[in-house]
């Protein structure tokens, strides 16, 4: 059975003043865009069956925005998570899960979908390492179960920015 995994950056945030950086909303642009991220989700992948969600308040507006209404599990832990602890939160995902959702922020997100491509030449792949602006999306899929997963065990099938 293929899994997908998508992996979503927040949507641009405000900066409204004397506001921590993990409860800034999204600015306009950012709902607007997320919004679109939600809609490019729907018409093109299998649906999502389960979100994970950095508790940021950018990240849980962005999530609200998209419409998904996959069951949504909130992690403290993706708000500054790297690479190694991003994709042990993708191995613990359950196997009835086939598409999960990652929403989080930035490097976590480009470099850990970089880090579980197999093939880092393609035209994808060179996208996203150039730039993994606000409400961008990395697809990846998988062979093999969520607990198998590791760095290059998986196809890089989308780069997407929604504008």
């Amino acid at each position: 059975m293929v899994r997908t995994l998508i992996f979503l950056r927040h949507g641009k945030s405000a900066y409204p003043e004397g506001v921590a950086d993990h409860e800034r909303p999204l600015a306009p642009r950012g709902e607007r865009e997320a919004g679109l991220a939600g809609d490019w989700i729907r018409a093109t992948l299998p649906p999502v069956d389960e979100v994970r969600c950095s508790t940021a308040r950018r990240t849980r507006d962005t999530l609200a925005a998209t419409g998904i209404t996959a069951p949504a599990h909130y992690e403290s832990g993706i708000y500054d998570a790297d690479g190694a602890e991003l994709i042990e939160l993708v191995r613990l995902t359950a196997d009835p899960v086939r598409t999960l959702l990652v929403v989080g922020h930035f490097p976590g997100m480009p470099e850990t979908a970089l880090e579980l491509a197999a093939d880092r030449s393609g035209a994808a792949a060179i996208a996203l390492a150039r730039k993994f602006p606000t409400s961008a999306l990395a697809v990846l899929e998988f062979d093999r179960p969520w607990s198998g997963v590791e760095p290059g065990s998986g196809e890089l099938t989308h780069f997407h920015v929604p504008r």
